[in-house]
């Protein structure tokens, strides 16, 4: 009887907290990535000044390969403790206030939004991770112009 009262009691917490709706803002804060040398654990979202991050933000340092910031192109991954829908509304919200127009976006098991910039795509993967949070992958691209050349830079995907 005592199991099934806790397992009662987590699933409502679970429910409760799968239902909230919440107000994510960009995240700018500047914290030093590394000291005397050293990576500290906190990577540095603030040299992202053209795609927004939202607050609360863990870097995958094992998904981010980033070939540049000035313009931005790579891929940025990193984890947030927002639910995935959340996360949808705060990129169709936030995005072309970064200058970005809207392709297309696929709302699913794994959502997709697609954003184009100048001569840049953006591709943003979410997915569910345990625990109400959200894996993100950005990934940013040179486009090709129209005689099949990229926009004098070399793509890097």
């Amino acid at each position: 009887m005592r199991l099934i009262t806790v397992i009662s009691l987590t699933m409502m917490v679970f429910g409760l907290t799968a239902c909230r709706t919440e107000s994510i803002q960009p995240s700018f804060k500047s914290e030093n990535t590394f000291e005397n040398g050293v990576m500290q654990s906190t990577p540095n979202f603030a040299q992202f000044r053209e795609i927004p991050i939202p607050e609360n933000a863990t870097m995958n340092l094992e998904q981010t390969l980033l070939f540049g910031n000035d313009p931005l192109v790579g891929r940025l991954g990193f984890k947030v403790p927002y639910n995935q829908s959340n996360m949808f509304d705060f990129y169709m919200q936030e995005m072309p206030k970064f200058g970005w127009r809207e392709l297309t976006s696929i709302r699913a098991t794994n959502s997709y939004l697609m954003y184009s910039k100048d001569n840049r795509m953006a591709i943003i993967q979410l997915r569910s991770t345990s625990l109400n949070g959200t894996e993100v992958l950005f990934d940013v691209t040179m486009t090709k112009n129209q005689s099949g050349s990229s926009s004098g830079s070399k793509s890097y995907y």
